[in-house]
């Protein structure tokens, strides 16, 4: 009786892998450690933010695809492109602006307005760089689309997953797949094309004749493209983009984002067409009718209904579904639209609501983007065509030569950005008896106050520079040094402090 009770209790299970395990035995069940992802097939949708997103896909678009192309006259040893990562000068060149190593600093001062920028826009409208703008989001919107010209729309994809393997889901899949690879291809192209001359690059590649280094980053901005727009898609936003966790820290109650008007759409249940609106709100019902549009067309496959969400895209698309659905049913727009928590509250509570554009962090936000930006543009436009960077041996601190004089030793560089053949006159400034020695291929060994350097156009020249003082000038262990150039034609002047070193006693 005993062992009849105990059977009794226990249950057979199947498990997804084909397993079964027995509940209610003296064995812990055995538990899945992920679930499966699910493919999301979202469905096509008209209206206002998918216009919205494919017109400001197609600007991105062109701007990427054709930057590469437009030519820049800067002379005859420079690059004609006019947008161009060029790493083996190394140079950026954005059109008039050419930006050295040395001034990697504009590319950071670049990347913080930016990153600021993004901060403000979160802060005003949630997600919609991530929804409009962001790489992935434009390419993966490209895949979707080459998918439905081949494969169909949602309800055809599904339908085609489910059937057995026939010769016309072999060619639709294979023509999906061929037109995934066409355009990680041009992708491919496109980005490289941005590090060396296009033209040269195009020809390169379609000869067999590109580099080792250029084939393998083509084939890498290649892969990539293919398996992040075509395969991992919305995994790419969920799990591996650092940014759905950050912005929630952007919002305030005051940020519009999509949301759904649950205080008018619930309670939410299909409708029959027998059934008026009157009769339907008087059992309790609102005018979410549950179609599942909104969730059918979101490209994360989420349920704006059930709250914020970090992964939500703040798209719109669910915003034009459901607009469709209340047009069709006779009833006004905008039960899921871009809104902000504050406003949800304020009309709950009967009283009416104003958005806050002027707000603490906007304010902020914008401030820091005017300051740093203004700066670096302020910078930028004040930047010399001459810079000189020197630096001081270590090792060893000074030389005492035979007649008792104090020699320091620098290595010594000056860059010149322009594109003509330069020449300089260098001095220092500290020591007034000081004499400069420069060892260069393009100087003969001199003595002397002052001395003369060259420099070749676009280029930066390194010299060796000897300081000789008298001992009796040399009147502490450390004295402040300048050294200053001057050009010959131009008199433009640049300089670099430093500091000579001497004898600790005197």
């Amino acid at each position: 009786m005993l062992r009849a009770n105990v059977e009794s209790q226990i249950r057979r299970i199947d498990m997804p892998d084909g397993s079964i395990v027995q509940q209610g035995s003296a064995q812990p069940a055995k538990v899945p450690l992920y679930e499966s992802q699910k493919t999301i097939h979202p469905k096509s949708v008209k209206g206002l933010y998918r216009r919205l997103k494919t017109a400001t896909f197609s600007v991105l678009l062109a701007l990427f695809f054709i930057a590469p192309w437009i030519r820049w006259e800067r002379g005859p040893e420079a690059p004609a492109q006019a947008v161009l990562f060029d790493l083996t000068a190394p140079r950026f060149f954005l059109f008039w602006i050419e930006i050295w190593p040395q001034e990697i600093y504009y590319l950071t001062g670049i990347l913080i307005v930016a990153a600021l920028g993004l901060f403000l826009t979160t802060a005003l409208a949630g997600r919609v760089w991530c929804g409009f703008a962001c790489p992935h989001t434009v390419w993966t919107d490209l895949f979707v689309w080459i998918e439905r010209v081949f494969e169909g729309d949602r309800a055809e994809r599904i339908r085609m997953e489910k059937q057995p393997w026939t010769m016309r889901k072999v060619l639709r899949k294979t023509g999906k797949h061929a037109g995934w690879m066409a355009l990680s291809l041009v992708t491919g192209f496109g980005f490289l094309a941005y590090f060396t001359d296009a033209p040269a690059l195009l020809h390169d590649l379609a000869t067999f004749q590109a580099s080792y280094e250029a084939t393998s980053f083509f084939a890498i901005f290649v892969g990539m493209t293919y398996v992040m727009a075509g395969w991992t898609r919305e995994q790419m936003c969920m799990y591996m983009c650092p940014w759905p966790r950050i912005q929630t820290a952007m919002l305030d109650e005051h940020s519009l984002v999509v949301t759904y008007q649950a205080d008018r759409g619930d309670n939410r249940g299909p409708k029959r067409k027998s059934q008026s609106w009157d009769e339907r709100r008087a059992q309790g019902f609102g005018d979410c009718i549950d179609c599942g549009q909104c969730v059918q067309v979101c490209p994360m496959g989420i349920d704006v209904r059930t709250g914020e969400q970090a992964d939500c895209i703040n798209c719109g698309l669910c915003v034009d579904a459901c607009d469709t659905i209340m047009i069709q049913q006779g009833l006004p727009t905008r039960l899921i639209a871009f809104d902000s928590l504050a406003a949800q509250d304020t009309r709950a509570s009967g009283k009416s609501y104003q958005w806050r554009l002027i707000r603490p962090r906007v304010i902020v936000y914008a401030l820091l983007m005017l300051v740093i930006g203004g700066a670096m543009a302020w910078s930028f436009a004040l930047r010399p065509s001459l810079n000189i960077t020197v630096l001081r041996d270590r090792a060893p601190l000074f030389v005492t030569l035979s007649d008792g004089s104090i020699r320091n030793a620098y290595t010594f560089k000056v860059a010149n950005k322009t594109r003509q053949n330069r020449s300089y006159t260098l001095s220092v400034a500290g020591l007034s008896a000081a004499d400069i020695k420069v060892i260069g291929e393009a100087e003969p060994e001199t003595a002397a106050h002052t001395a003369t350097i060259s420099a070749e156009p676009d280029s930066v020249a390194t010299y060796r520079v000897y300081v000789t003082a008298p001992r009796g000038e040399v009147t502490a262990s450390s004295l402040p040094l300048t050294f200053q150039l001057s050009d010959t034609v131009t008199a433009e002047r640049n300089s670099r402090d430093s500091v000579f070193m001497g004898p600790a006693n005197q």
